[in-house]
């Protein structure tokens, strides 16, 4: 069984997927949806998600590439980069609207997504089989599934993370957050018009093809702020628990090194600070049950890890991180999201996290709000 059709887990693959992706035309590209050959996305995502590739890693590569192309290639290296840094700083408050009014609650709703729609039913089916879309094709879904059909979009982001290879809690729910209106005020508007510039096979074959449901645009929605919006959007009063620690803290000498979803790669700082010592992972058992994530992401883990074993002794336990960590000793390297304190007490050595730039403790409500106190990055 492989993970997906085209994306196979591992630092291998990462170093080849990089390796062959070319920059040139991305900027008109990026969002094409089909025909699959003229796409100009670089499907590098599950692998920079995973930390098997670095952000700074993905910035440095493209380099040399068509200065329009580049830059906006690093534009959207820079909105992962704000998704973490806003994560890391509001944690759990990312689950909830930030900013505006829409609907967030409820259970999955499964006829938000009309599959009689080509549209629809087609970006279901590639994230169920491949576990990945373009940017479009995600916007597309979250737009009808809140927008359009009114459904609570954490339900819908939870569907979205349990079957894409680059599900992270932090672009996800950010991402969402953006397209529903919850982010910005501005829902995407979702219609006919853009499926038919970026996928005009799907209008052709449609059986809704001549009483379309979304041939206008919606309605303009006028949202409400939220009341009490969490004041971690304007200032952070502990930038040092946001970014984690800026130098390795060792409390005592490791015996392995630990890896987690977050940075499974060769360059993991804690793995290549200790390359005599065995790279253990945990299958966390607790939230594996209550996650359900796909077979898709989990072949993700082990082709990995198997890839991993390649080069250096590789221990994979499956349990509760809360009981297995504290026996092993472990070196880690910290990452920037509430989950990681299941790990924090046990380590017996943290290294810090790769950040492409450092958190500040100005303005997240936006991602320009963001930027304009970022220290650029080299």
């Amino acid at each position: 069984m492989r993970a997906s059709p085209d994306i196979r887990g591992g630092q291998t693959a990462a170093d080849a997927a990089l390796a062959a992706f070319d920059v040139a035309g991305y900027a008109a590209t990026r969002n094409r949806v089909l025909p699959e050959s003229g796409r100009g996305a670089s499907r590098l995502s599950p692998y920079i998600r995973h930390g098997l590739l670095s952000l700074q890693e993905a910035w440095n590569a493209v380099a040399a590439g068509p200065a329009p192309d580049a830059s906006k290639f690093r534009d959207e290296l820079l909105w992962q980069e704000y998704a973490r840094h806003l994560y890391a700083r509001v944690g759990m408050h990312l689950h909830r609207n930030l900013r505006f009014d829409v609907a967030w609650s409820g259970e999955f709703a499964p006829a938000a997504w009309p599959r009689e729609m080509a549209c629809v039913d087609w970006a279901l089916s590639s994230l169920e089989t491949d576990g990945w879309l373009v940017n479009q094709s995600r916007m597309w879904l979250a737009s009808q599934y809140t927008v359009r059909s009114g459904a609570g979009w954490v339900a819908g982001q939870e569907y979205f993370h349990r079957h894409l290879l680059d599900g992270s809690r932090a672009a996800n729910l950010l991402g969402w957050q953006w397209t529903v209106g919850a982010g910005s005020s501005k829902p995407y508007g979702f219609a006919r018009w853009q499926v038919e510039k970026r996928a005009p096979q799907l209008c052709a074959a449609c059986p809704l093809n001549r009483t379309c449901p979304i041939q206008n645009f919606p309605p303009d929605m006028d949202l409400r702020p939220v009341s009490n919006p969490t004041p971690l959007l304007v200032r952070d009063d502990d930038l040092a628990t946001t970014q984690g620690p800026a130098t390795v803290v060792q409390r005592s000498t490791p015996q392995s090194v630990l890896l987690t979803v977050e940075s499974l790669g060769d360059a993991d700082p804690a793995l290549l600070a200790h390359p005599q010592l065995p790279a253990v992972f945990i299958f966390d058992e607790p939230a594996l049950e209550k996650l359900q994530l796909s077979s898709k992401r989990l072949v993700f883990f082990v082709e990995t890890l198997q890839d991993l074993a390649t080069r250096r002794d590789v221990v994979v336990h499956l349990g509760d991180p809360r009981l297995i960590a504290p026996e092993l000793k472990a070196a880690m390297t910290w990452a920037p999201v509430p989950s990681f304190a299941k790990y924090a007490l046990s380590a017996v050595e943290l290294h810090p996290w790769p950040w492409l730039a450092q958190p500040h403790a100005g303005s997240v409500q936006s991602f320009s709000a963001w930027r304009k106190n970022l220290s650029r990055p080299k």
